[in-house]
């Protein structure tokens, strides 16, 4: 069975013989597939009034430890955002009384983002559907193709990206490491 990607690879075939193209092999599905999965998430995320970058605020509070408080620089980090693009979510969010912006108590100058009785509301009612899209989306693959996937993607990942610290982990000090990792571990 052949889909887009291997007829793309084979006109290169045929027109630049002397390339090996084979990367394209693996680059051309991803880009194809995160735009099916983008697109399909996307009206998962527009039924509850978000979109990705809303949902990605809202649950990365969510899965936070109580009481789901973190700093802007650890959303960001989390987001892999920059600064400005995570201050204007914010900002959005906010203004749909989602997340409240409080005084860190720990410094006096920086705040932290918590989510509002309302934002957790809604981020509970989205992500059982997000959850149901994402496995819709999976379900040509067995279990056995989707672990194998995931443990494929996991390696490219840690060969590209590097270590990963936890952000927002609960710390038993009140000076947690760099990133929100506790201290003691």
């Amino acid at each position: 069975m052949a889909d887009h990607v291997d007829l793309v690879l084979e006109q290169w075939a045929a027109q630049r013989p002397d390339l090996d193209v084979s990367p394209m092999a693996v680059f051309g599905r991803l880009s194809r597939l995160t735009r099916v999965v983008d697109a399909e998430l996307g009206r998962t995320f527009a039924a509850h009034g978000l979109d990705r970058a809303s949902f990605d605020v809202l649950a990365t509070l969510r899965r936070s430890a109580p009481p789901h408080r973190l700093t802007p620089t650890e959303l960001m980090r989390a987001g892999m955002v920059t600064s400005g693009a995570i201050s204007q979510r914010l900002d959005r969010l906010e203004g749909r009384g989602l997340v409240v912006r409080t005084p860190n108590e720990e410094d006096g100058r920086g705040v932290r983002v918590s989510l509002t009785d309302e934002g957790r509301a809604l981020i509970d009612r989205a992500l059982p559907e997000h959850l149901a899209t994402e496995r819709r989306l999976l379900g040509p693959l067995s279990d056995e193709k989707r672990e194998r996937f995931v443990e494929t993607l996991r390696e490219l990942l840690e060969e590209l990206e590097g270590p990963v610290e936890p952000v927002g982990v609960a710390c038993c000090h009140k000076s947690p490491r760099p990133g929100g990792a506790c201290c003691a571990t």
